[in-house]
């Protein structure tokens, strides 16, 4: 079937289930399709695709809730693979207590990468990518297992998320980074565990998180 035209807020859907499948490895649901383009109702969003489903951009199994797909032409997943970045994984960064970094060395092979599309960052320089061990950033949707793709930077602003080298420990870990009186507070996004206090001296900010891919579970 030939496809038809687009209104804008269909091509916002189309556009936000790409980057979605792109960043988290499977599709949206209806809610999430709604919240990204502004619709609260979820028959709205419903209908809108139905129309995209017959005008042969995506099919859909209504069985299950994420049971849609784009129908994308062999140019269009060309052109897709043409803008997909790769980024090296580095290792593991945990998302716990402090770790040791001969305990955090990671099996990773040193041409392993993950791919995402060039859409979901805005500057694709000076990225790396770790694989989080542990939970306690796991209100921040940061899980065990998780990848995430950090900007190489030294310096951060209270309230980013951070991998962080202690010097007075040889440990390293991810964490909510915040100034306040000479020290340091790595806040862990879990209400279980505490938060971290070092003196500022001891933290070296090895970068931000930019971008968190959802690893499905087995």
């Amino acid at each position: 079937m030939a496809k038809g035209k687009l209104s804008d807020r269909q091509r916002d859907m189309i556009d936000f289930i790409r980057k979605f499948q792109n960043g988290s490895g499977y599709p949206p649901t209806i809610r999430e399709i709604g919240e990204a383009v502004g619709i609260t109702s979820t028959s709205v969003v419903n209908y809108n695709l139905n129309k995209l489903e017959k005008e042969g951009y995506i099919n859909r199994d209504l069985k299950v809730s994420r049971g849609l797909r784009l129908v994308e032409s062999l140019q269009e997943k060309a052109e897709a693979l043409s803008e997909m970045i790769r980024i090296p994984i580095a290792g593991r960064i945990f998302a716990s207590q402090p770790v040791h970094v001969p305990d955090a060395a990671a099996s990773f092979a040193p041409d392993e990468v993950i791919e995402i599309s060039r859409t979901l960052v805005k500057d694709p320089e000076n990225l790396f990518a770790l694989q989080v061990r542990g939970d306690s950033m796991i209100d921040a949707m940061v899980n065990d297992g998780d990848i995430v793709v950090m900007r190489r930077q030294q310096q951060a602003r209270n309230g980013e998320m951070v991998a962080v080298w202690l010097n007075d420990r040889n440990e390293t870990t991810l964490k909510y980074f915040y100034q306040e009186n000479g020290k340091v507070r790595l806040q862990p996004a879990n209400p279980t565990m505490k938060p971290i206090y070092v003196e500022a001296s001891n933290v070296e900010v090895q970068g931000k998180v930019v971008l968190v891919v959802r690893q499905m579970k087995q």
